[in-house]
Formats: structure tokens, sequence, C-alpha cells
């Protein structure tokens, strides 16, 4: 008895339930109109914000899922500096998050533009540039060949792995992606937004890769999504959400290629993950808004490079508290400096002391 979906003899045929999903599909769909509307009404230098947050949290987020933290500040200055958005602070980026950016804005900004083997070869190479998943070396910029033994999802330590998934063995692999490929680019009458779900699942689940094939994956998914919303920019990030529910993603996943070709709890799940990250863009936004509001406010008042950078960090998100000792390594000063430039924002109100004790004073801005 096959163990796998794509042991069936029907594979890849896959069905759902239209009546199931209908509702969620609807909802997203008023959700991704809705939002659309209101960004064409903020203006072009908060869209251009709201997608450079948005692609620097996609970036982030579908390396963390895997287990890779990426420096958050080179893959913000990475995006920006590929698209030309003139923004303080950029630094250089390493090799690997140029990489990781590349492939996202080849997946969003030229979503229209065929997928083909060579462009995931391409994207492979990107995310590998070492030839190497960490210490191992892998087959970059091809399909897998399994010299080693099939492909499988494992968890767990040594003499106590569990088998999560096993994938087709790797002389299937060209047919098996012309087909999916094929049906990527054809113009057919399924829903963009469902077909995004489908192309996400079908997939990971021929896992033609070595490595990086979730990423791949969710590229994929955030090209269709792009193509769904008709738009380059991106105002929502579905990778963030699944970040936020990968135990959920991993189960759903492993369940669904271990059942039948019914997709329909495959679906709900992405939808009530796109459903979430459609709402979870409102935090975002309100980031945005209040950022350019702040700058617009503050626009004749004197503010060096140092409090600059340090202003746009604390908007963008600042990861733990602010002290003076993070303020002098971040803005590479003397702690003197540091102090001084902090005693200055707090004169002109625009920066206060955190009332929590501590060892350390920490400090947070101060909200009208």
């Amino acid at each position: 008895m096959p163990k796998y979906i794509h042991q069936l003899s029907k594979w890849p045929d896959f069905t759902w339930n239209h009546d199931a999903i209908l509702p969620f599909l609807v909802n997203v769909r008023h959700k991704q109109g809705r939002l659309k509307g209101y960004m064409e009404v903020l203006g072009f230098a908060l869209r251009n914000e709201t997608t450079l947050q948005t692609l620097t949290l996609d970036v982030l987020k579908s390396s963390e899922i895997e287990g890779e933290i990426l420096n958050p500040d080179q893959v913000r200055s990475s995006i920006a500096r590929r698209l030309g958005m003139d923004i303080a602070g950029l630094i250089t980026s390493d090799r690997n998050v140029e990489g990781v950016v590349e492939l996202m804005l080849d997946a969003t900004q030229k979503y229209n533009k065929p997928l083909d083997e060579d462009r995931l070869f391409g994207w492979h190479s990107a995310l590998f540039p070492a030839g190497r998943s960490g210490m191992y070396k892998i087959t970059v910029g091809n399909w897998r060949n399994n010299k080693s033994g099939p492909m499988q999802v494992v968890s767990g330590a040594m003499g106590k792995e569990r088998i999560h998934y096993e994938a087709p063995q790797s002389d299937r692999l060209k047919k098996e992606m012309k087909l999916f490929l094929k049906w990527f680019n054809s113009k057919n009458t399924i829903d963009p937004v469902l077909k995004s779900a489908i192309a996400h699942l079908w997939f990971i689940t021929i896992h033609p890769f070595d490595d990086g094939n979730g990423r791949i994956a969710r590229a994929i998914a955030d090209m269709q999504l792009a193509k769904a919303d008709g738009d380059q920019q991106r105002f929502y990030s579905m990778s963030a959400q699944i970040r936020l529910e990968r135990k959920a993603y991993y189960d759903i996943l492993e369940k669904i290629q271990k059942g039948s070709l019914d997709i329909t709890e495959w679906l709900l799940w992405f939808l009530k993950c796109l459903d979430n990250a459609l709402s979870a863009t409102d935090q975002v936004l309100k980031r945005v808004v209040s950022k350019t509001k702040f700058w617009d406010k503050n626009i004749q008042t004197v503010i060096n490079e140092r409090q600059r950078l340090l202003i746009n960090k604390l908007f963008d998100g600042f990861d733990g508290k602010l002290t003076s000792s993070k303020w002098a390594k971040i803005a590479k000063c003397s702690a003197d400096t540091a102090l001084r430039d902090i005693q200055d924002l707090i004169n002109k109100n625009i920066l206060k002391k955190e009332t929590a004790g501590g060892r350390s004073t920490s400090y947070v801005l101060k909200r009208e």
C-alpha cells in the first residue's frame, strides 16, 4: 500500500471540496482587495516603506522556519539597494544574505516571468553560493541525485530518528518537474490564491533539491500571490505567519503527504494562515505610518546621523531593549557620545527612559 501521496496511481490529480473552502477564499480575496485599495491612497513613500518591511520579514522568517537566522540590517540593506531605495544606515551584506534576497526579489518582482528549470537552478545556486549546506557539500543548481540514499525529512537524535516524509526517487525528478512547471505556467481556471497553495504543496512534495526546498516552495507561493495581487509591491508576509505557525505547518504537510489526493485540509490551513498574514499587516502599517508622521513632524529638528539610525531602528522593531551601550555599538561611537545623543533626544521630547527597572537604563520612543 502506498505510504506517500506521490506513490498514488492518480498523482498529482489533486481534488478538494470547493464548498468547504469557498467562504475562506472569498474572505481572503476580500481582504486582499481592501488592503490593496488602502495602500493605493497612502502615497508612494509609504508604499515603498511597507514593501521594504514586508520583503525583509519574508526573507528573515522564511529562513527562520528552516532554523537559519539572518542579520535583519543586512537583509533590509540588500533589499533597499536592489530596489533603488534611498534609506539611512545601509550596510554591506554577506553573500548568503544577498542570495536569499536575490531569490525573493526575482520571485516577487518578476512574477509574470515564466518559471522554468533554469530559473529554479539559479534560485538554488543563489541560496547556496558556497556549494554547501552547513558543513556538507550538496548538489547545487541541479536536481538531487540521491547518491547518499533517498531524500528524507527526518527529526530526532541519531539512532532515534523519525522519518516524517520520503520524497520521490531522483530518477523521477525530470518528469515530475516538467509536469509541475507546465501546470504552474499555464493559464487555468483555478483561483490564483488556491494555485499558490497547490504550488507550495506540490513543489515541496516533489522535494527536487538536496536542500532549500522549503524556502523555494515559499518563494513560488509568494510569486503566485504576487500574480493574484497583480502587484510587485508586497504588503503582507506569508512566511512571517508560517513562522508563527511553524509546528502546525509541518504537521499539516506531513498529514497531507501521507494521506490521499484530497487536499481540502491543506487548502483550508493555507487560507486561514493567509488570512492571519493579511490581518497582521495592520501592525506593519501602523509602524510605517507612525514612522512617516514622526519624520514629517521633525523635518526641521536637528538630528544627527547616529540618532537618525537608532530612531529608525526603534520604529522598525528593535531587538531587545535600547541601552547606551547598544547605542554605542550600533552607532560605532564612544559611550560618552552615545549618552550625549540619548540625552539630546530626551531633551527634544523624542526619547524617554523606560519605567521598568533593571541593571541598565533603557530608552524607548516617546509616543504621543
